[in-house]
């Protein structure tokens, strides 16, 4: 039937992401794309309207689907201590895993073109703020449960974990030692025994 779509747009944005994910935005070419997604230039641009717009559609699909999943552990209801150090393991494991050289599309982007790009840095902001708020809650529910002294700054723990988990996920993306990865991952969370209750002595 003439009109009809030949294509999936879920399964031309996930090969979107991982060609972005893999090369990067400047690194990736409109032709490169076109092969990739395998479909012709036009139905490319109908669909999206320029590379730029499929690059933010691919954002909007990676924040929807591919960092729910990861991000589970910390933004399930009632998620306390055990789900940073839950998170933090992924990540340490991911660096000798099939992300070893890919990273995250969003932490990659935030080096590469949120400071460039207004579109994309609108979504690497949301993902950092939904990053921060997901710890925030995490550590409010372990000092609720006595995991957390009642006297810990909880807005910059979870800043300190925002930024310490991007900083592993930018590791992995530059292949280092996953070794060097797992220590680093070790150290942060290190931080959570650090803010445990004190116990006084009897």
């Amino acid at each position: 039937m003439t009109g009809t779509k030949q294509y999936d747009r879920i399964e031309l944005l996930d090969r979107a992401i991982e060609l972005f994910r893999r090369q990067g935005y400047n690194g990736t070419s409109t032709a490169e794309l076109v092969a990739e997604l395998g479909v012709n230039r036009k139905s490319m641009y109908a669909e999206f309207g320029s590379k730029q717009g499929l690059f933010e559609a691919a954002l909007q699909r990676y924040s929807e689907e591919h960092l729910s999943n990861v991000l589970s552990p910390i933004e399930a209801p009632g998620a306390a201590t055990d789900a940073i150090r839950e998170s933090f393991a992924i990540y340490g494991s991911a660096s000798e895993g099939w992300a070893r050289g890919r990273g995250c599309l969003m932490c990659n982007t935030a080096v590469e073109r949120a400071a460039l790009d207004p579109g994309a840095g609108r979504y690497v902001n949301a993902y950092m703020e939904r990053l921060t708020r997901a710890f925030r809650r995490t550590l409010a529910n372990g000092q609720r449960s006595g995991e957390v002294d009642a006297n810990a700054d909880l807005d910059e723990l979870a800043a300190f974990f925002t930024t310490a988990l991007i900083g592993v996920a930018a590791c992995i993306r530059a292949e280092a030692p996953p070794e060097q990865v797992q220590a680093a991952c070790n150290v942060a969370t290190s931080v959570l025994d650090a803010h445990r209750p004190v116990v006084a002595a009897t």
